[in-house]
């Protein structure tokens, strides 16, 4: 096959031009295709093919690609790890990359490195260090080869965790012996919104105009219903080479929304796939020209906003007998609903609103296969006696270290007084 340069979808022209004299008028109108070549009138070579090679300021359009492309590991056996932290923000990621000498498997093999924190408001410029500790190593499926990227959390130079290591808290959650006997699994549902670079307006929608109302586009098909799919499919892929343990994606009830799935996974592993997901989500989006936002309500109005469930179950509620230890562990986070909520995302005030299938910010509520409560719980789950519980309250853009560490510890770890549980179940009970 010979590759040549021809017009994108986008544009629509007819010409007739011969090859040796084509010069397209800029790179970005210009795709590649493939095509066979005629058996008559062309040179021969040895892979049957001629390949033809537009140019334009005195370079090809493909050399760069083939640079990215380039697969080192015949060469040597130095690798490129892409260290990864999160943010002053608490959402916004960071990445940079360095040169390991050898292949690599566990992060313990990996060393600390530093970064300039007064650039990403964790430091004060006089004292700018934060040092980076490799947590969890995955394949990279940009470099390829045993390029890895590595989830990382920050320390002071003395050691000590800075202020927005959330994962730090959430390792000695889940190291304690109660929690980490009950094997906590955890399928996070992360949504997201797509938006148009210039505008910041959702993927799909006209510009300053808004598109048919919701109803077609949840798991919707078709050039009017499903916007972003190459998008969704290619993070579907990565993260799966990438060793995340990604279960599924679907277009969401907003147009140019969609979530993937991550799970089950035990502890501090899920926060740990949720980064890197989230890391290989914005790598892809840049590639595209695309804006990705987590933020929980991207549209005011009636649209629906984006939230992260968090499905949670123990070893006991996955036993016989567990739909009681469910309710058990719902009756605890009851009287913990102000704690949770505060730390599930920031303007998630903007989406639990009691519409578009959330529950009331300031009321807690549970019900079987009810999206309009805080927690849900599924038919199956009821059906069987056991199972898992779905808390629907988390926030897109809220922190996976946060929120799983919470559930642990609010339904394992903390105990209400005898009478504060009395009132609760009282309450609960007329809830249902």
């Amino acid at each position: 096959m010979a590759q040549i340069l021809a017009l994108s979808g986008q544009l629509q022209m007819n010409i007739t031009i011969t090859l040796t004299n084509a010069i397209p008028k800029s790179a970005n109108m210009w795709s590649s295709v493939f095509f066979k070549k005629n058996d008559k009138g062309s040179a021969k070579t040895c892979a049957k093919f001629r390949v033809f090679a537009l140019k334009y300021d005195n370079s090809t359009i493909n050399r760069l690609e083939k640079l990215l492309n380039l697969d080192i590991t015949p060469y040597t056996d130095k690798i490129i790890a892409e260290y990864i932290w999160i943010g002053g923000s608490g959402i916004d990621l960071r990445s940079k990359s360095r040169t390991i000498s050898r292949p690599v498997e566990h992060p313990s093999e990996l060393p600390k490195w530093n970064y300039d924190g007064s650039s990403t408001g964790q430091a004060p410029g006089e004292d700018s260090e934060v040092f980076l500790y490799p947590q969890a190593v995955f394949k990279d499926p940009f470099r390829g080869g045993n390029n890895i990227l590595v989830i990382c959390d920050a320390y002071t130079p003395a050691g000590e965790p800075i202020p927005t290591n959330k994962r730090y808290r959430a390792a000695e959650i889940f190291s304690n012996p109660k929690v980490f006997a009950e094997v906590p699994w955890y399928g996070i549902e992360q949504e997201y919104t797509l938006l148009q670079p210039n505008v910041k307006w959702p993927l799909g929608w006209p510009v300053g105009a808004y598109p048919g109302p919701q109803g077609p586009y949840y798991c919707g098909v078709g050039a009017d219903k499903s916007f972003g799919r190459d998008i969704s499919d290619a993070h579907y892929k990565a993260c799966l080479y990438a060793g995340i343990n990604i279960s599924g994606t679907n277009g969401e009830v907003l147009p140019g929304q969609w979530e993937f799935q991550v799970g089950p996974s035990v502890g501090i592993a899920a926060g740990d796939h949720i980064w890197c997901a989230r890391y290989i989500l914005e790598r892809i989006t840049e590639q595209a020209g695309v804006v990705l936002t987590l933020d929980p309500k991207p549209i005011e109005g009636d649209w629906n906003g984006a939230g992260c469930h968090t499905n949670f179950s123990t070893k006991s509620m996955r036993e016989d007998g567990g739909f009681e230890v469910i309710k058990k562990a719902i009756l605890n986070l009851s009287l913990r609903h102000k704690d949770h909520i505060s730390a599930y995302g920031e303007g998630n005030e903007r989406r639990l609103t009691g519409k578009h299938e959330t529950a009331s910010i300031g009321t807690f509520s549970w019900g079987v296969a009810n999206r309009g409560c805080s927690i849900r719980v599924g038919r199956e789950t009821e059906k069987q006696g056991k199972g898992y519980l779905e808390d629907r309250r988390p926030a897109s853009n809220m922190d996976p270290y946060i929120v799983t560490s919470l559930l642990a510890e609010s339904t394992l770890l903390w105990e209400p007084s005898p009478e504060a549980e009395a009132v609760a179940a009282q309450k609960l009970a007329l809830n249902v």
